[in-house]
This record gives C-alpha cells, sequence and structure tokens, in this order.
C-alpha cells in the first residue's frame, strides 16, 4: 500500500455509492435465497449471496483504506474486483449449475419451486422446434382440445426462435442439451453485442458505474443465470444505438428489426433512431435507416404470418396485450397494473396515461432532438421506464431493459468525452486543422 495525501474526495463519494448499492444487492440476494418461488432464483441466490458479500466486503476495505489516506496498490485496489466477483459467483457459476440441473427434466411442470429454468427458455426451444416442422413457431390455441395454459403461448417475434434453433437440431442426449440450452445463446449473443459496441466505439474506458448498471445489478445477474432473452435482445438493440451513432444507418435499421422481430416492447427505439439519424446525418441516412428497417420486418414477419395469420396474431399482440384468449399472468405490482386492477375503467385510465407519457416523450424528442448516442439512449430507457410502469400487464423484470441501457449510456459518454478531447486537441495542435486566432475566438464566442 502507498500513502497518497492527494485529495480523495470524488474516490470516497464513489465508494460510499458502491457500498450502498452492493449492500442493496445483498440483500436482495439473501431474501430470495428464502422467499423466491422458483427454484433457479433460489440457487442464483445463493450463489449471488458470495458475490455481493466478496463485492461488499472488498468496498469496505477499499473505503477504510481512503479513509486512513491509504490506497491499495496492484490490482488489489481497483473497484472492478467487486464487478470481476459479481460476474464469476452471480452469473458464471449459477449459470452453469442451473444448466447441469435442468438435465434432470422438470420443464413443463406446473411445479415452480422445481424450474431449472424459466418457462421462457423451453417455450422459445419449443418454438424452433415448431417452426422446423410447421414452418411457424405458433400454435393455434383454439385447436388444442383441451383447455389453454400459459405456457402453450410464444409471446416473441419470430426472430427468437434463432436462440432456440441449437437445441431443436442438435439437442437429444444428457451433452448435447447441456450444450445446447438457450441461455446459453442468450449470454453468446449478449456478449457478442456488447464487445462489437465497444469496438464500434473504439474501446471507450467504461465507468465502474456502467458495469454496476448494466451487469453486477441483481436484475441483470439473475435473468443472466435463469432466463436471458431480454439480455440478448437489450444487447442487440445497444447494437443498434452503436451502429446509427457512428453513422451506419442501413446496419442499424437490419439490426433494429431483428431486435423488433423479437420483442415488440422495444418497438419505440424506431422513433428514436429515426431522430437521432436526422439530427446527425440529415435526411439521406434516415431513409436508408427506414428502408432497411421496413424491408427487414416485412421479410421476417411475412412467411410466418402467412402461415397462420391467426395464430400470429394471438401469440405476438393479443396475448400480450391481455386480450387474448388465455389473459397474460403478468402482473407485478406496478403503478399500471395496479390501477388496471380498479377494473374496465382502471384499464382505461392506466392506458390513458400511457398514451400521456408516449406523448410526452415525443414532444422531447421534437423539442430537444438527440445529437449523440447518450442523449438517444437516456430517452429510450425514460420511455421504456415510463411503458413498463404503465402498461397494465407487465412485470418488474423489464427494467432490466432500462438499467442496461442507463448503463450503456455511461459508456457512450465516454466515447463522446473522448471525441471532445480530440476535438480540443486538433484545434490547438499545429497541423491539426488550428484556427486562425480570430476565428477562434469568433467560433468559441
Amino acid at each position: 500500500m502507498t500513502k497518497d495525501p492527494g485529495a480523495d474526495h470524488v474516490d470516497r463519494r464513489r465508494l460510499t455509492i458502491d457500498l450502498a448499492f452492493y449492500a442493496g444487492c445483498l440483500i436482495f440476494a439473501v431474501v430470495n435465497t428464502a422467499l423466491a418461488e422458483f427454484y433457479g432464483y433460489r440457487v442464483w441466490a445463493n450463489f449471488a449471496v458470495a458475490g455481493y458479500g466478496l463485492a461488499l466486503a472488498h468496498t469496505i476495505w477499499l473505503a477504510l483504506s481512503a479513509r486512513r489516506g491509504v490506497r491499495p496498490a496492484g490490482a488489489l485496489g481497483s473497484r472492478w474486483i467487486g464487478i470481476g466477483a459479481i460476474g464469476l459467483f452471480a452469473m458464471i457459476l449459477p449459470l452453469g449449475m442451473l444448466v447441469i440441473r435442468r438435465l434432470t427434466g422438470v420443464d413443463w411442470l406446473i411445479t415452480p419451486i422445481s424450474w431449472a429454468a424459466q418457462p421462457e427458455v423451453w417455450v422459445i426451444e419449443r418454438s424452433a422446434k415448431l417452426l422446423l416442422e410447421n414452418g411457424t413457431p405458433y400454435i393455434d390455441v383454439t385447436a388444442l382440445g383441451r383447455a389453454v395454459e400459459v405456457n402453450d403461448y410464444t409471446p416473441y417475434g419470430p426472430v427468437m426462435t434463432v436462440f432456440g434453433l441449437p437445441r431443436a437440431l442438435f439437442g437429444g442426449g444428457p451433452v448435447a442439451d447441456a450444450l445446447t440450452d438457450a441461455r446459453w445463446m442468450f449470454a453468446l449473443a449478449a456478449v457478442a453485442c456488447v464487445l462489437v459496441s465497444l469496438k464500434l466505439l473504439h474501446w471507450p474506458k467504461i465507468p465502474v458505474s456502467a458495469a454496476q448498471l448494466a451487469m453486477a445489478c441483481p436484475l441483470t445477474a439473475l435473468t443472466w443465470a435463469v432466463a436471458g432473452p431480454d439480455l440478448a435482445i437489450v444487447g442487440l438493440l445497444v447494437l443498434s444505438f452503436a451502429l446509427a451513432t457512428t453513422g451506419r444507418a442501413i446496419l442499424a435499421g437490419l439490426v433494429l428489426a431483428l431486435v423488433i422481430s423479437a420483442k415488440l416492447i422495444v418497438a419505440p427505439a424506431a422513433v428514436v433512431l429515426g431522430v437521432l439519424l436526422l439530427t446527425r446525418r440529415g435526411p439521406r441516412a434516415l431513409g436508408g435507416y427506414a428502408a432497411a428497417l421496413v424491408v427487414t420486418t416485412v421479410v421476417l414477419h411475412v412467411p410466418v404470418y402467412l402461415v397462420d395469420p391467426k395464430a400470429f396474431v394471438e401469440h405476438v399482440f393479443r396475448f400480450p396485450m391481455g386480450i387474448g384468449v388465455l389473459k397474460s399472468p403478468a402482473a407485478s405490482p406496478l403503478p399500471g397494473h395496479l390501477i388496471a386492477s380498479l377494473g374496465p375503467v382502471g384499464t382505461a385510465i392506466s392506458f390513458v396515461l400511457l398514451g400521456i407519457a408516449a406523448v410526452a416523450i415525443l414532444i422531447w424528442l421534437v423539442r430537444r432532438p438527440p445529437a449523440t448516442g447518450s442523449d438517444a439512449l437516456l430517452r429510450m430507457a425514460v420511455g421504456l421506464i415510463a411503458l413498463i410502469l404503465l402498461t397494465p400487464a407487465t412485470r418488474y423484470g423489464y427494467l432490466v431493459y432500462p438499467l442496461v441501457l442507463l448503463g450503456a449510456r455511461l459508456a457512450f459518454l465516454a466515447d463522446e468525452h473522448r471525441l471532445a478531447g480530440e476535438s480540443r486537441e486538433a484545434a490547438v495542435v499545429p497541423g491539426k486543422g488550428t484556427a486562425p486566432p480570430a476565428q477562434q475566438s469568433a467560433t468559441s464566442s
């Protein structure tokens, strides 16, 4: 350890925030070890207690060292140690454990306390098998010859079935089933999207707070271990923002079409990215983006729709909206659901509030259009928060979307600060576009 008599006020403030964050995460994990309804949640929680506990202990040590005016030397003095502990104990290890535990065969049972994977994992794997057999991942729930069950539904767009294809094509034995668990596909897609996005942004220096929001938060870590589709979708969403920010308008439209064709909850991103591209790149970029978005969406949806239009509408639109043959069980006690629970009038009020929020965000977009990727991510996050809180049928787990987007925003800000610094250097270094003194004075006023 080395004495660091220099002011450490900023570090102490950050460590205080870290302490509060890790303590809250640890409490969440401890509560879930005993009270969680699902087996997978409890397995995750037992591992996560170790991860968050180590992160908290390390942060306490850093905070005590800072109070003594001492800064630990080497890697152990990094705030990233806590993030690493969470990544190992709250994400990688519980996922591996649950994949192995799933081989005992408890899917499709009405016993949540035995599920080693959440229903969305099995449903998506089944949808891929149905797509290969019937040309559509959606079954006609009115022709089952029995009462409809919630797991008969596949409330996703056609693209989501891609993550279940490895299981449908290569599964069958214990080893094959373990290796083709859809959660690996979700995780690989999420990681790949993060890496490609960072490469597009020229590998910015990521703040620890960004990793805390986007990765270490219990909603993200838990989703990673027990389910995963939302992380793959939000990863693709961030990638589409990175592509748009770096001027790749057509690719941004193509990737966003994949995102929307997997889960409709992110459809508002089409407007946000369109405004961003119009502001930064002009009408031509907007046109290319819109063409790619529309054409790709049509190509992805029309073939499946034509096979069974009724089933497509029932699964993709009616069921998630709560107006299908079976009512969606998404009923977290968020404001929209609580208001809708008052009856038809309450449902109408929740939709009115949702409409007001949508109009307010649209006005925000028009009056103060996003000029940077971080601006656009902020608007998208706020829009999703409003949607999740005010929709009558929703789950608190969907809050992982705005959390990841806000974490990504901090990474985008780091890249924007780098570019701003390079611009300032170019303005003063001879041979790099130095402006004459008179011009510098005029442009700086």
